[in-house]
């Protein structure tokens, strides 16, 4: 199978809602994007698909957070959403975005990512429990379920606080 991964075009949008609506189940991780390209948070180089031929079967998003304690804050990426299409799932395109994704996001500077998902999932790409490295989540999870990863080594020695996802996250 033949995958290409490149980031999102115009004409994109609307497969990429749908794709998210399928994968989900649901409309809120469609919309959420729909709202995130409108704000300062949205990285168009960071909006990718995947695409088997002509036909966009994945999508991944990395959109812009901070960390924030008493007294700083830190800029960091939220992982969120990514989807592909249900009989597309287990084929590894999810691994080949969010590879590709952090590779791009490394290459534009961002030095840590933050997500919320699959315990089990996530650390084959270096994802640890954020706990670790002393970044909460603004809502209860699971310890294991909220994580973080460094880009560039040692970028979140000396972070620490609560996420600070921008409020179009809250419909989720």
């Amino acid at each position: 199978m033949n995958i290409q991964i490149r980031p999102e075009h115009k004409n994109d949008i609307s497969p990429i809602s749908m794709i998210n609506d399928m994968a989900f189940g649901q409309e809120a991780e469609g919309n959420l994007i729909v709202k995130l390209r409108k704000t300062k948070n949205f990285i168009k180089d960071l909006s990718l698909v995947a695409c088997m031929g002509n036909e966009i079967i994945g999508h991944i998003l990395f959109s812009k957070i901070v960390i924030k304690n008493d007294t700083k804050e830190f800029e960091s990426l939220a992982l969120a959403p990514m989807a592909v299409i249900p009989e597309f799932q287990g084929l590894g395109i999810g691994s080949q975005l969010i590879k590709k994704g952090l590779e791009k996001a490394t290459k534009l500077g961002y030095e840590s990512v933050i997500v919320l998902g699959h315990e089990n999932y996530y650390p084959r790409f270096d994802f640890a429990p954020a706990s670790q490295f002393q970044i909460l989540c603004p809502f209860e999870v699971p310890d294991a379920s909220f994580m973080a990863m460094e880009l560039k080594k040692g970028s979140l020695d000396g972070v620490s606080g609560c996420v600070v996802y921008p409020k179009e996250f809250k419909h989720l």
